[in-house]
């Protein structure tokens, strides 16, 4: 996606004949230090797996946005059962019991996110707890995050970055295009402390 239109360019510093190319490729820099293929709303599918007597995850990508008519971000979930090792269950024995004679363990179950709480700004999702004590070790979810409208932040992030590359000599346009390997080169000086600092909030952090 591309974070200024021609429109807004002398909105936020830069010239109106500025290379619609150097845009996209600042925008494209901004995608890829925030590691997400856009901060526009789009789909995820993440699998993470849950630590031991939680039932909590948390999302890598933010916000959470519903999609209308939807009233909520998070579209399916699936966890899987897992066969707790001793010493990791509150659970009473009969629960592993049941579980290796039903052969759950290892096995998913689609589940219902409306059922889920979760914090949009955080990314904090948590699961119901089942009625018979039975755990999950792994979920996965699908859901909508990124931003409905793109904040001021972020455009004039988008503009100092054009400006530190009109800034910088070894960057150059030809024939309406920018050298993406270049581009990337120099991406340590493109993404000056200030730019970074207005991107901070939309760099995902992956669940480790």
């Amino acid at each position: 996606m591309v974070y200024l239109q021609p429109s807004e360019y002398e909105i936020y510093g830069l010239e109106s004949t500025t290379p619609a190319a150097l845009v996209a490729a600042a925008s494209s820099l901004i995608d890829s230090h925030c590691r997400r293929p856009t901060l526009a709303v789009a789909q995820y599918v993440e699998r993470l797996r849950l630590r031991e007597r939680r039932n909590t995850v948390r999302l890598s990508y933010l916000p959470l946005t519903p999609v209308a008519p939807a009233t909520s971000p998070l579209v399916a979930a699936r966890g899987r059962y897992a066969l707790p090792r001793r010493g990791e269950s509150e659970a009473p024995d009969f629960v592993s019991e049941i579980m290796r004679v039903f052969a759950l363990p290892g096995t998913w179950s689609t589940l219902d996110p409306a059922q889920f709480d979760y914090d949009s700004s955080t990314g904090e999702v948590t699961l119901p707890a089942n009625p018979l004590g039975f755990a999950y070790n792994e979920v996965e979810i699908t859901y909508n995050a990124g931003l409905a409208t793109i904040p001021d932040p972020l455009k004039f992030a988008c503009a100092q970055i054009v400006r530190n590359a009109q800034a910088t000599p070894a960057l150059t346009v030809r024939a309406g295009a920018v050298d993406r390997m270049q581009l990337q080169y120099f991406s340590g000086d493109l993404l000056d402390p200030g730019v970074r600092a207005q991107l901070a909030a939309y760099v995902a952090q992956k669940a480790g």
